[in-house]
């Protein structure tokens, strides 16, 4: 089986919008230890989705480059 990274964001700052450049990933809240449950989210035809656990709503924007996010730093390492 082929090990697929899924890239981890994280919301630590508590931003309203995170906008990011893909439609597969997941939300882990705050960086651990206060964290949420990892979920997996998909945005499917959607352009946007908001995080059940905490809340943030995640717009993808296809103009950012694979590690970007608006606003930066948002991006956690793949877990």
């Amino acid at each position: 089986m082929a090990d697929i990274q899924i890239p981890h964001y994280q919301n630590t700052e508590g931003y309203a919008v995170i906008e990011i450049p893909l439609k597969k990933f997941k939300c882990i809240g705050a960086n651990p230890p206060h964290d949420h449950p990892h979920i997996y989210l998909d945005m499917g035809k959607n352009d946007s989705i908001v995080c059940p656990y905490c809340s943030t709503l995640y717009k993808y924007n296809s103009k950012l480059d694979k590690y970007e996010t608006i606003p930066p730093n948002c991006l956690a390492q793949n877990k």
